[in-house]
């Protein structure tokens, strides 16, 4: 029974930061062109008319923010892996992100 782990070191993995840090960025702009895109038609449509702009870019690196916040917290309570599949995951948005400025 002491070899057991328990709380959130047992999850601590990189691939169960990595998944999710590779979706919230996906939910955000779902949520943030929902609720302050005016004109919103549907994402697809959305997303159509902002990819080929700076301003898909820039959507791009507000989307990362969540990913940074969850990084915070997983490092403060030292879950160091998880915390750097997040980081990671948001790395690959921000260099994406620095092709579309």
């Amino acid at each position: 029974m002491d070899n057991k782990k328990y709380g959130l070191k047992r999850f601590n993995h990189f691939i169960y930061g990595f998944i999710p840090g590779i979706i919230m960025p996906f939910l955000f702009i779902w949520i943030y062109l929902s609720r302050l895109y005016p004109g919103y038609d549907g994402i697809l449509n959305s997303l159509k008319q902002l990819f080929p702009g700076v301003l898909f870019g820039k959507l791009l690196i507000i989307s990362i923010l969540p990913n940074l916040m969850f990084v915070f917290l997983f490092y403060k309570t030292d879950s160091f892996k998880i915390a750097t599949g997040l980081m990671v995951s948001g790395i690959l948005y921000l260099m994406v992100s620095m092709f579309m400025l």
